[in-house]
């Protein structure tokens, strides 16, 4: 099956999911089907782009299920002319889908191997506002200013204050905790003035947190 034939059918079935979980952004949508998820699953894995089981990368990350991402993305309510904030870029289709529906998005990952492969996707999507860096997202990103979105894919044992401190009034953070030592839950997080605003969502694949940049990859 080519790769046009991969996009047409996997997005065609993955709308028809979505709709059933009632997810009907056409917005989002749109910035979905306009995202290649081929340009940025690993090659080998290209006829399951669509797939909603998680698809290994380079550096022992992986690309979360194509269900799961636009579910998160959804929940983050993107609209034009927000700035974001994304730790963890892993493949960088992420990135790419909000940057269709935002004004900039910033996203930083420990592994420079998985930075310039975020990057190729990106040029080959056309994709221009999103600006990805090989950085240490532990504790956030300083002297940046304050986002409208930030969304974390790394998992923290705690949800971390610092990340609340660079929100906009009105902003939201989306991010994982570990609960236990096998369970890790999305969280969601509205700042409204000096208020914060926690939900408990649901189980997600993703790892804990490692400081530092990679040196090796």
């Amino acid at each position: 099956m080519n790769g046009r034939l991969i996009e047409k059918e996997g997005f065609a079935a993955l709308a028809l999911r979505l709709r059933g979980e009632g997810i009907n952004n056409l917005d989002l949508l749109t910035a979905v089907e306009q995202t290649p998820r081929t340009l940025f699953a690993p090659l080998q894995f290209t006829s399951e782009a669509y797939s909603s089981r998680t698809l290994p990368l380079d550096c022992g990350s992986f690309m979360e299920g194509v269900d799961l991402a636009v579910r998160l993305l959804h929940i983050l309510d993107l609209k034009a002319g927000q700035r974001v904030l994304e730790v963890g870029t892993g493949s960088g289709f992420t990135a790419a889908v909000m940057g269709r529906l935002t004004e900039r998005v910033l996203s930083v990952d420990r592994y420079r191997t998985l930075v310039a492969g975020a990057q190729q996707g990106l040029e080959k999507a056309g994709v221009r506002n999103v600006i990805v860096r090989q950085a240490d997202g532990s504790n956030g990103l300083q002297g940046e200013g304050t986002f409208d979105r930030i969304f974390v894919t790394a998992a923290f044992p705690a949800l971390p204050r610092f990340f609340a401190e660079q929100l906009v009034s009105g902003g939201m953070l989306v991010a994982p905790v570990m609960v236990s030592d096998t369970e890790c839950r999305m969280l969601k997080l509205v700042k409204t003035g000096s208020r914060f605003d926690r939900e408990d969502l649901f189980s997600v694949p993703y790892q804990p947190i490692v400081e530092h940049i990679a040196q090796a990859l």
